[in-house]
Order: C-alpha cells, then structure tokens, then sequence
C-alpha cells in the first residue's frame, strides 16, 4: 500500500521486504522540481557509500550528465514494486525510460548486486526517524 507524499528534504528508508534486506538506510527524497533537477550534481564519490541513496518522486528515468561517478538506478511503480533495474550507469549517459515507473532510486553502484534485488521484488519506504534522546525519569 502507498504511503502519502514524503515531504521534500525528508529522509527515508527503503527495505526489499522480498529479498529481506536494506537496500538504502539514507535516501533523500526528491520530490520538488529543484531538487528533481539538481539531483546528485554536485555530489562526489564519497556520497557513493552503502546505505546512501536518492528518491526521486515523480520520475521515469535519469541522466548521469555532470556526474563523477557511476550509479546503480531502480525504478519503481506507484505501489513500490520494482520495475526495472540498471546497474552501474556511467557518468554522461542517459538510463532507460520506463513509463510503468512512478519513481527513481538512484544507488552507490553495486547495491543491486549486492541486494540481490530483482524486477518484481516489493519494497518497503519509510521515514528516517530522528534518534530521540531517553527521556529522564
């Protein structure tokens, strides 16, 4: 089922609950026209860790023009499902336009291999909860 719209700037985390296993503790949501169009420019390799990831609401599909690094790209439909995968897109290319998907996660390269994920896997996207300091008794 499909959570209501993330607020822009928001962090999530995205669970393969087929495979079991986190594919990104720490997305940023692109969901604003801005941050669609800027994206990771800007960003380095060092941004590329395990864990790192950018979801980008709505979205058919990406460029790596301006990029220093590679990605790994997982395109999803409204309901979360995977629709479409590529792995490790260069720098100045352009990915595949897949008009069954309703949104973009661009990924470190190697963490599809890593997940095992797969078209047809359903994953989960939740809110980063900010850690909440014990409350004193």
């Amino acid at each position: 089922m499909r959570e209501p719209a993330l607020d822009r700037g928001k962090n999530v985390c995205v669970y393969n609950k087929t495979r079991e296993r986190f594919v990104a503790t720490h997305a940023t949501v692109a969901d604003g026209y801005f941050s669609r169009l800027v994206g990771l420019l800007g960003t380095t390799r060092r941004w590329a860790r395990p864990g790192k990831g950018l979801w980008i609401v709505p979205s058919h599909g990406v460029h790596t023009i301006g990029m220093l690094y590679a990605l790994d790209i997982i395109f999803l439909d409204r309901d979360y499902k995977v629709v479409d995968v590529e792995e490790h897109v260069r720098p100045f290319r352009i990915s595949k336009v897949s008009f069954k998907a309703d949104s973009v996660l661009e990924l470190p390269v190697h963490t599809v291999f890593r997940t095992e994920t797969r078209v047809g896997d359903q994953l989960e996207i939740s809110r980063v909860r900010a850690h909440e300091p014990p409350s004193a008794s």
